[in-house]
């Protein structure tokens, strides 16, 4: 079996459901050869991560998923070869997980008065390490509200719908410095999916370049092959590497497995070199 890599996972410290060994232990088991644990703001897992990548004999690469805001949407950047006890990084993702709760509270308080919500807990959420709407619209498909997450964010959470709470969180210039502070590579997560336009996507890029950003996720799940040669352009055109990454969350999504190859668009510099002295054989 070819040797894979993963830039960009969670456990059970953010929205994933794996403790950071568990994780560890699946992708070795789908033959990952380097891997990251990004984790949404927080660096809780990392050291339980390092641990059990060295017992499977995996490079290890410390990372974080750094929630930010641009134009009013809500934006994620990976950072990756991150210093986990760097003050900065940890002052600005204590702020981001104030917030979160912040606004976990306001959305479970709208859900419990929300008409034709089935009666039940949903639980308090707000209190978890890293509250997400990912958590809520788990515990909504447990409630009996919906019959699966997407139909959870559809049909409570989205703009619009009786959970939807508007995102308040720092920017992607704010990202950026904290990620370098810790000696990390920012990476702009999933491209592919903010509901952006074109010129859209090109201001995004252009100002996540301004920034300090270092690299562009190019090799991940549900990117076409023309969108992946499109953003290999962009990423070319604002001297962006490349990054690739599942965004693992939970076992049973055949969708998002563990591991990809590292194939990127032609011509694009890969990222993966900076941050580990590796050869996949």
């Amino acid at each position: 079996m070819q040797p894979l890599i993963d830039l960009h996972t969670h456990s059970h410290h953010s929205d994933g459901t794996l403790s950071p060994a568990a994780l560890a232990a699946a992708a070795a088991a789908r033959n990952v050869r380097v891997l990251a644990l990004t984790d949404h703001d927080s660096v809780a897992g990392l050291a339980e991560c390092r641990e059990a990548c060295a017992a499977l004999g995996m490079e290890w690469v410390a990372g974080v998923e750094v929630t930010a805001l641009w134009r009013g949407q809500e934006i994620h950047v990976v950072g990756l070869g991150i210093d986990p006890s760097n003050t900065d990084l940890a002052a600005h993702l204590s702020e981001i997980v104030k917030r979160r709760r912040a606004r976990i509270a306001s959305v479970l308080e709208r859900l419990r008065r929300a008409p034709r919500l089935p009666e039940g807990e949903l639980g308090a959420l707000d209190a978890l390490a890293v509250p997400t709407r990912t958590h809520v619209a788990r515990a909504l498909v447990a409630l009996g509200a919906a019959e699966s997450m997407q139909e959870a964010f559809e049909r409570w959470l989205a703009r619009g719908r009786p959970g939807y709470v508007p995102p308040d969180w720092p920017t992607i210039a704010a990202a950026t410095a904290a990620i370098r502070s810790a000696g990390g590579h920012a990476v702009l997560a999933h491209p592919h999916r903010y509901k952006l336009s074109s010129g859209g996507r090109r201001a995004l890029l252009g100002e996540f370049a301004a920034s300090g950003g270092a690299a562009l996720e190019l090799d991940l799940p549900g990117l076409s092959p023309s969108d992946a040669a499109h953003l290999g352009e962009l990423a070319r055109a604002h001297g962006l590497a490349g990054s690739a990454g599942s965004d693992f969350h939970e076992p049973g999504q055949p969708w998002r497995p563990l591991g990809r190859f590292a194939k990127l668009p032609e011509g694009t510099e890969p990222l993966l070199p900076r941050l580990v002295n590796t050869r996949l054989e």
